[in-house]
This record gives structure tokens, sequence and C-alpha cells, in this order.
């Protein structure tokens, strides 16, 4: 392991560390666990995460910039209350579709202004936008909404076939769609560079003629985007729209993101990450479930141990 660490360039060690520490997990429930090892438990991961997937996928961006957003667990909720009382009032799917990604990138933007237009932490302005949402929702409706347009249930309990007799949904599909698109502008675009410019040193950014406004306001626009799409995600997932949807949300898509490698002080980090990440916590949860005695709140307690663990690994690759 120290010769392949030695090889491996220093940027890719927190990635890589999180891809062992998934493998290290499954191999633990897969030698404790009769069928755990099983084709159907690893699709399950990405079908019970895949709104989250797309959560930390958008996540990145923002921390990958020096930012932070704590609204996107809100603005999940509020997507899942527009997508239910907008089917319930007889709205065609597209149109609740293309009205619940418009709100999440209008509210994504007007944070991003705010933050860039008068220098706010985006701590205090995403804070403001959490409490915005949240409120929304339950301006819509103080009762869970459920969802019973056909259309949008045939999607939610369609299943698509994979060799081996493994089942996924559209969701999962929809959520590695997003972490591809991801990539590629994290990757392969101009923005995708200035990001990681912006969140390396914005003051270099900036002498080096880059368009560091746009980018700043962009990633939150993103953030946004994703969290609306998360929502459309979590409402096929749970087929309702309801208030308290999504309460921590936000802190489920950071802690994947940074045990995903990605530095909180920004300019380091990988999409794959956040995805290896998210695996890791579903993984636990498995196991968690597998174990059948203890409380769910034993996922908190190891994901809050990991994620502290991690924080010092970076700290210490940081003062390096």
């Amino acid at each position: 392991m120290t010769a392949l660490a030695q090889r491996v360039p220093s940027r890719f060690l927190p990635v890589l560390a999180t891809v062992v520490l998934f493998v290290l997990a499954f191999g633990v429930g897969s030698a404790r666990y009769d069928g755990f090892a099983s084709g159907q438990v690893v699709a399950n991961l990405f079908i019970d995460n895949a709104f989250l997937i797309v959560l930390a996928a958008g996540m990145t961006f923002v921390i990958l910039s020096g930012g932070i957003d704590l609204s996107v667990g809100s603005v999940v909720a509020l997507s899942t209350m527009v997508t239910a009382s907008g089917l319930q009032a007889g709205w065609p799917v597209p149109l609740v579709i293309v009205a619940v990604l418009l709100i999440g990138s209008t509210l994504g933007l007007l944070m991003g202004l705010v933050i860039h237009k008068f220098d706010i932490q985006p701590f205090i302005v995403t804070l403001a936008g959490m409490f915005l949402a949240r409120g929304l929702c339950f301006l819509i409706s103080v009762e869970s909404v459920s969802i019973k347009d056909k259309t949008f249930r045939a999607v939610a309990t369609a299943a698509i076939e994979l060799p081996g007799g493994v089942t996924i949904t559209y969701n999962v599909v929809i959520a590695l769609l997003v972490v591809a698109a991801a990539m590629y502008v994290l990757h392969r675009t101009r923005f995708g560079r200035t990001v990681y410019a912006v969140g390396g040193n914005e003051s270099s950014a900036l002498l080096m003629g880059l368009p560091t406004t746009r980018v700043k306001v962009g990633v939150y626009v993103i953030s946004g985007l994703c969290s609306s799409l998360a929502g459309l995600l979590f409402s096929l997932y749970m087929l309702s729209g309801y208030g308290l949807h999504a309460v921590g949300m936000e802190l489920d898509a950071i802690a994947a993101v940074v045990i995903g490698g990605t530095l909180l002080a920004g300019g380091v980090g990988y999409v794959l990450g956040g995805l290896a990440g998210v695996l890791v916590l579903g993984t636990i949860q498995t196991l968690i479930s597998f174990q059948g005695t203890l409380s769910s709140w034993w996922t908190k307690i190891v994901i809050g141990v990991l994620l502290l663990v991690f924080i010092a690994v970076q700290r210490t690759m940081v003062r390096r």
C-alpha cells in the first residue's frame, strides 16, 4: 500500500482512500452476512442514494470553489412539494419538471448573486436560503401530499433489468448521467478549470484574467439545479411531497463530498470522490440494517467519526 501511495499523485490519494474504505466496508459485510455480497445489494446502494449522488455532484462544485451550500436539503423538500402539488393540480409531468428545475436554479442564482454582490459569507446566505426554501414548503401545504399521477408512478416503479438478475431504477441512470456530465464540465471545460483556480487562490485567478465572478455565481446555480433534480428523484423514490423531507440531507451531501476527498478549503477534489463518499455512507447504513439490532442513529455516529478523520487527514496534507 505504501509503494502504491508513492506512485499515485498526492491529489488522488484522498479519493483512493475513500474507494479503499468502501471496499473494506463491503468486504466486512460480505464476510459477516449471508447475501451481502450480491449484485442487487450493490445496485440497491445506487437505488437508495441516487438523489444523494446528484446532490453531492452539485455540492462538489460549490466546495471546490471555496464555498458551501446549506440550502440543498430544503430545496430538495421544496422540489418534492412543488412536484406533488403541481401533479395534484393536474399539471402535465413535463411542465412540473421544468418548473421544479427553474425554481432550484433561480434560488441558486439569487444566493450566488447575494454572495458576490454584497461579499457575504456563503454560510450565512445559504443558511438564509435554507430557511426560505423550508418555509415555502409549508406555505404550499403543512401536510404530506401523495403523488397519484399514473405517468409519474409508472416511471417511479419501472425497473431496468441488468445481467445476473440485477435490477435498477431510472433514478440510478439519471444520477450516473449527472456524475458523467459534472466530470466533463469540471475537467474538460474552461468553467471547470476556473472553479479549481478560484478555490485554489481567487486572487491569482483574478490576476490571470479568469471569469471569477461568473464562476462564483455559476456554482450556486449548478448546486440549485442539482438540488431540484435531486428533489425530483426523491419524489420518485418517496412518491410524496412533504415539508419535512430531506431534513439534514445537506449535511449528508457535505459529508459525502468531504469523505470523498474534496478539501473544504476548495481547489482540490473530484466528482467521483463524492460518488465514492455516498457509496461509503450507503454501505454503512446497509451494514447496520443487516446487523439488525443496532439503531439507525449509529449511521450518524460512524459518519461523524469518518468526517473527523478525513478532515484531520486533509489538514495534514495541506500543511505538507
